[in-house]
């Protein structure tokens, strides 16, 4: 009978064996992310930086600007910076998109909470078909919505205008200098309840039912339910949702950009967007338009992580105090 000995490990071999897993470990998650970061690199990034890039150039017109070597390209610092935050048209664009948010969201979000409470709600009936008409219009591309919308608009070819028109009611130009943010504002909140509402409506549906049959044992009514339990527990959904919306509304373009040949009172700057549109490829300034959109860019980050911070800050004040 022949034993075998156990063998003797070094202490090189037992410091090396253990190794090779945790350097596989360490490596497999790169490997499956680096799809992901070659994507955002070469799509994301790089536009970013080409665009910054561009900002901070300009061309150089010498003599007629004929011939080889008359327009080159040179630095110009921030000087595109300035000259944008100084256009007047800029600003304005920015002032009818701040009105255009004033208008949209708070409706937006608020029909959103009530058809989700609604939908959450036992005697609601339908709660299917209901979910689906309401979220369908966001299935929708803006181009299309917009042009829709805009047929409804025209007052030659709207039914609404023929038919008030044979009910002898009053009619109104909802294209007009007036009412036209309202009408572009309509376009958006068609669109955007539907999403908001699904948002809500699944964090709703993550609430435990004990919470309700208690709430119910103490004598609380439904509407009683919806004001102290439901909104408050799904408050950081509506917080998702307004960070999402007041994005949307930064960054509006295609709703005015359709409408536009429908209408005189839309100008090619209604929206910071429409105005680089203008800039980069009708007045072919890509320097002023890629200095406009990355002030664009700052702005939707500023305003995005400034409201991040408050909303966190008045959570952690709460709860300390």
């Amino acid at each position: 009978m022949t034993t075998t000995e156990p063998r003797a490990t070094t202490p090189a071999a037992a410091a090396v064996e253990p190794r090779r897993p945790r350097q596989r470990r360490t490596i497999a998650p790169y490997v499956y992310l680096a799809p992901a970061m070659t994507l955002f690199a070469l799509f994301l990034a790089l536009p970013i930086g080409y665009a910054v890039y561009l900002s901070l150039r300009t061309v150089k017109v010498s003599g007629l600007g004929l011939g080889a070597g008359a327009r080159q390209e040179v630095w110009a610092g921030f000087a595109n910076y300035s000259r944008a935050l100084g256009d007047p048209e800029f600003l304005a664009s920015v002032g009818r998109v701040g009105l255009y948010g004033l208008v949209l969201v708070p409706t937006m979000l608020g029909l959103a909470l009530l058809f989700a409470l609604l939908l959450d709600a036992k005697r609601t009936g339908l709660k299917g078909f209901s979910r689906v008409s309401i979220f369908l219009p966001y299935a929708v591309p803006a181009v299309i919505a917009s042009l829709l919308w805009g047929f409804l608009y025209l007052p030659r070819v709207s039914p609404f205008e023929y038919l008030a028109e044979s009910l002898g009611l009053p009619t109104a130009d909802v294209l007009s200098s007036d009412v036209i943010l309202f009408a572009i504002a309509n376009i958006g909140l068609w669109g955007g309840v539907g999403f908001n509402m699904i948002v809500i409506y699944t964090a709703l549906k993550a609430i435990p039912t004990d919470l309700y049959e208690a709430a119910r044992l103490d004598g609380a009514t439904e509407r009683g339910i919806a004001w102290r339990i439901k909104i408050p527990i799904v408050a950081p959904s509506l917080i998702l949702t307004f960070l999402f919306s007041m994005i949307a509304t930064l960054q509006v373009f295609a709703e005015p950009t359709t409408l536009r040949p429908l209408t005189n009172t839309i100008s090619t700057t209604w929206s910071p967007l429409m105005k680089v549109y203008r800039d980069a490829f009708t007045r072919d300034d890509i320097y002023s338009a890629a200095a406009t959109s990355v002030v664009i860019a700052l702005a939707t980050f500023v305003l995005s992580f400034g409201f991040l911070r408050l909303v966190q800050r008045r959570a952690f004040a709460q709860e300390n105090g």
